[in-house]
């Protein structure tokens, strides 16, 4: 889906209560890429967290068979995916990275980031449709006086920024992604603080004013993200 300057984002809506059960659902849409990220409350922890009064976040990724245009075989049974297993960890410290686990009390909240349809930035849009998710099922939790208090410190989002042949490019589809001499992705907070960044040069390395470039690409992007979690125009 193409958009007008190397600047924007892709087009981007999120529709929430997208699913009847989970606590929260958020339908996430960035140009091409669809994914549906549900999160559910269970009242139970980790071994490690046990009798702790800490609670957890994580966070669980798949490619759904359809999503691109080969299909990919669903994931067995004692066959974990080492992508799908390194995004799902990277999406699971980027929301717990958003949320004081002392104030959830022994529960954890699972998010569920399903792909519907890839065209670059799967991992980024699974991110800012959990947090979203993430938010709502806390909303939940608190109407229904499960949680005393929020626990949501700050808010997180995710954006993937890159350098071709005509310079720094924000939010790459697969296209741009595939051809791009560098490849960064960035989560930050609603503060503008970095959670984490990758970044790979392919090609050429990337100086430190191309990299500079980059943050700031991926820090309009990032206030452009929030401002579609709240509905706002960006």
């Amino acid at each position: 889906m193409a958009k007008k300057n190397r600047d924007e984002l892709r087009p981007v809506s999120l529709t929430r209560s997208f699913t009847k059960h989970a606590h929260g659902s958020v339908l996430i849409k960035q140009g091409d890429t669809w994914v549906l990220c549900t999160a559910c409350a269970e009242d139970k922890v980790p071994p490690f967290l046990k009798g702790t009064g800490r609670g957890w976040v994580t966070a669980e990724y798949s490619l759904l068979p359809g999503a691109t245009a080969t299909r990919k075989p669903r994931e067995r049974a004692g066959k974990p995916d080492s992508r799908s297993t390194e995004i799902s960890r990277l999406v699971g410290r980027a929301l717990r990275a958003a949320v004081d686990l002392s104030m959830l009390g022994e529960r954890t909240i699972t998010i569920d980031c399903d792909v519907l349809q890839a065209d670059g930035g799967t991992r980024c849009a699974s991110i800012t449709g959990g947090m979203a998710a993430l938010e709502d099922a806390i909303a939940k939790l608190l109407a229904e006086g499960k949680l005393s208090a929020n626990p949501l410190r700050r808010r997180v989002a995710a954006v993937s920024v890159g350098i071709d042949g005509s310079g720094p490019l924000l939010d790459l589809d697969y296209e741009a992604d595939s051809t791009a001499g560098t490849d960064m992705n960035f989560v930050m907070t609603d503060r503008g603080e970095y959670v984490e960044i990758q970044g790979t040069a392919e090609g050429t390395p990337f100086t430190a004013a191309q990299f500079d470039a980059m943050r700031g690409l991926a820090a309009k992007g990032i206030r452009d993200l929030f401002a579609a979690i709240d509905g706002r125009r960006g």
